[in-house]
């Protein structure tokens, strides 16, 4: 991951955790975050919380290229 990926992720994380964000950018951002398959790799708060976003069909499991 280059960079500047890295910092507008942890950006991300920092709005996320401060609750910065409305529903639509969370749903962007773990969107995002099971995209690039970085969910298994955060703390297990990520995890559930894209469970159930996974659940409720609101991001999706998508084919890497």
């Amino acid at each position: 991951m280059k960079i500047e990926n890295f910092n507008s992720i942890v950006d991300k994380m920092i709005n996320y955790e401060n609750g910065s964000m409305d529903e639509g950018e969370v749903v962007d951002f773990f969107q995002e975050l099971l995209d690039r398959r970085l969910i298994s790799s955060l703390q297990g708060s990520y995890q559930r919380h894209a469970a159930i976003l996974l659940e409720k069909g609101y991001i999706d499991l998508r084919e890497t290229k």
